[in-house]
């Protein structure tokens, strides 16, 4: 994907709002004009109340798409299996900052592995905690709700956070998108992406419609609308 991600909108479904059992057809289906990215989110059952799937599932999934993936790992010490997720070689590799004490040196290991390094932060966490690490980040990944689950309503003071770290990232001439995941549907993304957001994690958004394919190009062309 050559595109600057900073000046453009890109869609990023999360696959934990459908039905893991048939994902394989039905990422098949997807239309990679206004489905960019499919979001994976890795649970563990411990950094977050929820267990999903882990590195041979996604694997499995790479031989029905060639949508790249945008895999988020909501795993406590990602240290410590980071080297599977890398060899799934997906487009961006994501590790919470909440969840490890070596989140700089989690971020150069990915970028080493040729992989563009996410860093994540919870709702309750500071966005002033991310300035001295952001350099060694692709993409911050600000999370509108708690995570662990899909469905849950967009928190507001997330567009203030977003907005804050969108001027920090401009202030100081970086190269680093940033991407929102949490309760952002055709209500919230105009204002999730006039607060500085460029990557869109849509679950419930997208799936919950019956035609994946055209409810992803409405949000798109909503989004795109605002950037305007």
């Amino acid at each position: 994907m050559s595109k600057n991600l900073t000046d453009t909108v890109l869609l990023s479904p999360s696959i934990i709002a459908t039905d893991l059992s048939l994902l394989g057809s039905t990422v098949s289906s997807f239309d990679s004009t206004s489905i960019h990215f499919l979001h994976i989110d890795v649970m563990d059952g411990n950094f977050v109340p929820n267990v999903t799937i882990g590195p041979g599932y996604i694997q499995n999934l790479k031989h029905h798409t060639s949508i790249p993936l945008d895999i988020h790992l909501m795993i406590a010490q990602p240290e410590l299996s980071l080297i599977h997720y890398s060899e799934c070689n997906p487009y961006f590799l994501t590790i919470h900052m909440e969840s490890t004490r070596q989140p700089i040196r989690l971020l150069q290991q990915i970028k080493k592995a040729g992989i563009k390094a996410g860093l994540s932060i919870n709702p309750s966490t500071p966005v002033a905690m991310l300035f001295d690490m952001i350099e060694y980040a692709d993409m911050i990944l600000i999370m509108s709700v708690e995570p662990g689950f899909y469905g849950q309503k967009f928190i507001p003071a997330s567009l203030k956070r977003i907005e804050q770290l969108h001027n920090f990232i401009n202030a100081n001439n970086m190269d680093v998108v940033i991407e929102v995941d949490g309760g952002i549907n055709e209500d919230t993304i105009a204002d999730v992406v006039k607060a500085g957001a460029r990557i869109i994690v849509a679950g419930s958004g997208v799936f919950n419609a019956h035609d994946i394919n055209k409810q992803a190009k409405v949000l798109i062309q909503k989004a795109c609308k605002a950037l305007k």
